[in-house]
């Protein structure tokens, strides 16, 4: 198939393209860089000219490379995963996921594109017993960054499920580990652990939903070539609460066990209701759908393997 992706040098963009290309199919990636045309050229990948913020420009890169597919993986994140970088980046994070996105949503459209998949976030159903699954209803009245996120991800797949004559289809991602990730020996997280300042909230109940950069790509392209429209969980085997997660990472990097605050601490912390939540009221997510429709395979977490962490839920 000829697909045309947006966002194509973030984390998921670079395996994302590996993947397309050794499944033989014809790929087009959007840039503003000539650096990073030459780049992917040398690659086999064809260039589309365009910014994501000119509505003109994308709607012309689109209609004149014809995909059958677009598979948008538009984001604004940091290199550092801290409150005070993350809400640097929230606004143009924001702004390319709506703005950025319904560009390339309305090129898509236009130009008779068949299948539109976008980028979603696994890990924001209501907190509760079990696991959520597709159905399962976002925390728009969580923390105020939890909530303000879990309404990105309400509109920006309204907006993609709504349209007409297209087959939609939003993944919702777990937490990316693996090469160019945060949760990585060399990323951001890894040296935060390291240094003792990434700490274990209360009772450390709250569950994270992981899934490696790679497995990530691969389900993607799966989604491209035969997902149903609709939802998709896209996460590993086992969701684990932070209390069994962060203190194998750091075993698994040589690092010091991690520390613990109380809840009442980190409420006074900037952000401490943000803090809270992730450590505390986050739920896991269902792979069930994805290894259902998608014959989703995913490997075990990194620095779980020979271990016996149980998983969560």
């Amino acid at each position: 198939m000829r697909i045309f992706v947006a966002g194509a040098t973030g984390a998921i963009g670079r395996p994302l393209l590996d993947q397309l290309l050794a499944k033989g199919h014809d790929v087009v990636a959007m840039t503003r860089s000539p650096e990073r045309a030459q780049s992917l050229a040398a690659q086999g990948i064809e260039p589309a000219n365009a910014d994501v913020f000119d509505a003109d420009s994308v709607k012309v890169a689109i209609a004149h490379t014809q995909p059958e597919v677009v598979i948008e993986q538009l984001t604004a994140l940091p290199r550092t995963y801290t409150r005070e970088s993350m809400i640097a980046a929230a606004p143009l994070n924001t702004r390319i996921r709506l703005e950025g996105g319904a560009n390339v949503l309305a090129a898509a459209q236009a130009a008779g594109v068949r299948r539109f998949l976008r980028q979603s976030i696994a890990f924001w159903g209501i907190p509760g017993a079990g696991l959520a699954d597709e159905e399962t209803p976002l925390s728009l009245d969580a923390s105020p960054a939890v909530a303000a996120d879990a309404r990105l991800v309400t509109e920006i797949e309204r907006r993609l499920l709504e349209t007409s004559n297209l087959e939609g289809i939003a993944l919702r991602y777990g937490f990316f580990y693996g090469p160019s990730t945060w949760f990585n020996p060399d990323g951001d997280v890894g040296q935060q652990v390291r240094q003792q300042q990434f700490p274990i909230v209360g009772n450390g109940d709250g569950v994270w939903s992981w899934l490696h950069i790679e497995d990530a790509a691969i389900a993607t392209v799966t989604a491209a070539e035969q997902g149903n429209p609709g939802v998709y969980l896209i996460a590993d085997d086992r969701p684990l609460a932070v209390r069994d997660w962060l203190p194998a990472f750091a075993r698994w990097l040589n690092a010091p066990p991690p520390p613990q605050v109380s809840v009442e601490d980190a409420l006074k912390r900037e952000g401490g209701a943000d803090i809270v939540y992730y450590g505390t009221q986050m739920r896991g997510a269902s792979n069930a759908k994805a290894k259902r429709e998608l014959n989703f395979q995913p490997r075990p977490l990194e620095w779980l393997v020979g271990t016996t962490v149980a998983h969560t839920g």
